[in-house]
């Protein structure tokens, strides 16, 4: 798998401005931290979220969305948003904001 870095930029410029974010190539994708808890990242023209697990149920009944799974198996609280739920700037915004709030009520690592 590879990632589309114009799609990590656009992604990378929603994050600017939080403070204890960091990038990490994984997945084959790259993922953004943020005080060292995965918030999201991209992999391939997709946009990968992470949320809770009362959130995701909900969530997965959106459209352009589905679980994430790596070697074939489901990732518990990681969803991909594909391209066409994605990319509208307003769109990405709201998808990256979800995951920042999920991420940053976890305690740093």
């Amino acid at each position: 798998m590879a990632y589309n870095e114009k799609f990590a930029d656009r992604v990378r410029r929603e994050l600017r401005h939080v403070k204890g974010v960091a990038e990490i190539k994984m997945f084959g994708g790259l993922f953004f931290t943020v005080s060292g808890n995965i918030c999201c990242g991209v992999l391939n023209e997709d946009l990968v979220i992470r949320l809770g697990r009362e959130e995701v149920v909900e969530t997965l009944r959106q459209p352009h969305t589905r679980v994430m799974a790596f070697a074939g198996r489901p990732l518990r609280g990681f969803l991909r948003v594909d391209r066409d739920g994605c990319h509208t700037a307003a769109a990405r915004r709201r998808w990256v904001r979800r995951a920042l709030v999920f991420a940053s009520s976890l305690p740093p690592k």
